[in-house]
């Protein structure tokens, strides 16, 4: 052990980044910080937000138009940069996912666990109504949605408990996740089809499926994903 070494002590913080970089020329400090951008997303197993990137970078440094040059450098490559779940992250190309799933086999090529027709139909339901609680899922459905499927959900990461419910017993709501955001490609919530314009053509309301009137279809999916009659 070098005396140096010796002389450190455990907790030292290491020696801050400079960040400005003043002594560079304005083209070669963007291209570092550019570098310095890319590297993190790049070891970063989840989605990278602003906050942690301003870290890196100078304080007048414009991470929106850093992003932009890096995605124009990607531009032939078969991977991207994409804003997802609040922050940017490195995907493979989806015209790529043949291949990938050629190469891995369907083990490695598969990731989360494919949802069944009904609990993806009580996911759309929690995006759209969160936060939510089971009893108010149920209604929607006709039927009581089972511990068990919310379970999957939850095991997933897709769904989340929310705040209480203001009704008697204060019920846990559900809501989404960053990782639902992730799984599906969107940045925020916003992103979803338009819920309003479904409102406005009749299509979809919360009050109506309160009241009874539910989805055509809802009520015929058994908690497994197949159609089976509604017992009255």
């Amino acid at each position: 052990m070098s005396e140096a070494s010796a002389r450190r002590k455990p907790n030292d913080q290491p020696a801050l980044l400079d960040t400005e970089l003043d002594h560079l020329p304005p083209e070669l400090r963007w291209r570092e910080w550019m570098s310095r951008v890319e590297a993190v997303i790049f070891a970063a197993s989840e989605p990278v937000t602003r906050s942690v990137l301003a870290r890196v970078v100078g304080r007048n440094c414009n991470i929106e138009l850093i992003i932009d040059d890096i995605r124009a450098e990607l531009a032939g490559r078969p991977y991207e940069l994409v804003s997802v779940a609040g922050g940017w992250q490195h995907r493979t190309k989806k015209v790529f996912g043949d291949a990938i799933h050629a190469a891995f086999g369907t083990a490695a090529g598969e990731g989360a666990k494919e949802l069944s027709q009904a609990e993806a139909l009580v996911l759309m339901c929690i995006a759209y109504f969160q936060p939510i609680t089971r009893g108010e899922l149920s209604s929607f459905f006709g039927k009581e949605v089972s511990r068990d499927l919310i379970g999957v959900l939850r095991a997933q990461e897709l769904i989340a408990s929310g705040p209480r419910s203001p009704q008697p017993g204060a019920p846990y709501t559900y809501v989404t996740t960053k990782n639902f955001l992730s799984q599906f490609g969107l940045d925020t919530l916003r992103q979803l089809p338009d819920f309003e314009a479904l409102e406005d053509a009749g299509l979809l309301s919360k009050e109506k499926l309160l009241a009874g009137n539910i989805i055509p279809g809802f009520a015929d999916i058994d908690d497994d994903g197949a159609s089976a009659a509604l017992d009255e």
